[in-house]
């Protein structure tokens, strides 16, 4: 297939397939951001084919998303697979790769993939949030980690554990986190400051998190006292006048 197309190139932007793996990532870049998606696509795959990371996490990505090309998980899984087999140096510049990448798998182990070989494995799936989470600090990874020690997925459920992730992912700016942990906190008794920390989070959450944190919100203002709706509105208010 990169045969077929070897002549693709632009002889004017001086970059061929023999050229070096950061000038195809860098040529591939700009052609993705330009929307030639097949230039982008041939050159992240020579790059790739010399080991460069990031071509190889920007195609995994283009797979997953049918960004450009056909979706496949099963051929974004086996990319990320190979960047996270790789290992990563401390502070090395393929850091945000690596990452990426074991988040990716533990998403698709989580779910599996349909008609593959990949089939849902909660346990592998805790474990690559967990790395994530730990060795890397990221917030979603402690978000998702938390989840499911919730539940018990992939292993015993810890509700001690899972605060104590929650309450790191918000700490590092996850709304996600902070409307769960708020909730659990309603529920233990903490109800002013829980009903806060929910509508804090409704506050300054992503569209795609809106929908479940409105309900839960929501639900709990119906439930809470009128002493504690009040000064969680004074708390929330608070929270909001003190990021602006």
């Amino acid at each position: 297939m990169l045969a077929a197309r070897a002549l693709a190139f632009d002889p004017a932007a001086g970059v061929s397939k023999e050229s070096r793996p950061f000038d195809l990532f860098k040529f591939g870049f700009f052609s993705y951001k330009e929307g030639r998606k097949e230039d982008a696509i041939e050159a992240y795959r020579y790059a790739a084919e010399k080991g460069h990371t990031g071509s190889r996490w920007a195609l995994a990505n283009m797979y997953a998303d049918g960004d450009g090309v056909p979706e496949n998980d099963l051929e974004a899984f086996k990319i990320y697979s190979e960047i996270a087999s790789q290992g990563v140096e401390p502070g090395s510049e393929d850091t945000g790769f690596f990452v990426n990448a074991l988040i990716s798998l533990a998403g698709y182990y989580s779910r599996g993939i349909p008609d593959s070989p990949v089939h849902l494995d909660l346990a592998q799936a805790r474990q690559l949030y967990f790395q994530a989470a730990s060795t890397f600090g990221v917030p979603e990874a402690q978000y998702e980690l938390a989840r499911m020690m919730l539940s018990g997925e992939g292993g015993s459920a810890n509700i001690h554990q899972a605060k104590k992730w929650l309450n790191r992912a918000q700490k590092n700016g996850h709304a996600g986190a902070m409307g769960l942990l708020g909730n659990i906190m309603f529920q233990e008794g903490q109800g002013a400051r829980g009903l806060a920390m929910m509508t804090t989070a409704l506050d300054r959450c992503s569209p795609k998190d809106r929908p479940w944190l409105q309900e839960m919100q929501e639900q709990a203002f119906s439930l809470a006292s009128e002493k504690d709706r009040r000064k969680a509105i004074a708390m929330a208010e608070e929270a909001k006048a003190g990021v602006n």
